[in-house]
């Protein structure tokens, strides 16, 4: 898509009070999305020092899954997958749990989440270890998948934190 494009969505769904999150792994359609207004980011595999700079300044949030790679490296491997798939999970890896850490640093807003479609659903807290691995304190890792979360999804209202009227699940 064209930055008009992804802008023409953005406003589109944001005037029917919609959030927009952007599958974007590449700098550049980071920089993209985020100028366009996008609530979100899924993914930020490649997220360069201006893709975490615009984050920051427009307060959108990264949905980092840093540790699918662990899964597909081992599952890879079990599976007899091909070469070239597991290197580049291998080097994307590292280099998105990089850029974890330094948009975290920077003050970025993260929250949890873990394209749980890769591996199987209730190993997603595995997540978790590696948020706090990578710079988050316990409690911040907690807060991007229940408080940060809830903001980013608009449901702060009815999820997310621990006060009368909200559930807590």
């Amino acid at each position: 898509m064209t930055p008009d494009e992804i802008a023409a969505v953005v406003d589109v769904a944001h005037r029917h009070g919609l959030k927009v999150a952007a599958h974007a792994h590449g700098a550049r359609s980071i920089r993209e999305a985020i100028l366009a207004g996008v609530d979100t980011i899924e993914h930020a595999s490649l997220i360069d020092d201006e893709g975490i700079e615009l984050a920051r300044r427009h307060q959108v949030a990264l949905s980092m899954d840093v540790y699918n790679g662990d899964y597909i490296d081992t599952e890879g491997r079990r599976q007899g997958w091909p070469e070239e798939f597991l290197r580049k999970n291998t080097e994307t890896t590292e280099v998105q749990r990089q850029n974890f850490t330094r948009a975290h640093a920077a003050g970025v807003p993260i929250v949890f989440g873990t394209d749980a479609a890769v591996y199987p659903h209730g190993l997603n807290a595995r997540q978790f270890e590696i948020m706090v691995q990578r710079g988050m304190s316990p409690m911040e890792a907690i807060q991007a998948a229940t408080s940060v979360a809830a903001r980013y999804m608009g449901w702060q209202d009815r999820v997310g934190s621990i006060v009368p009227g909200v559930t807590a699940t």
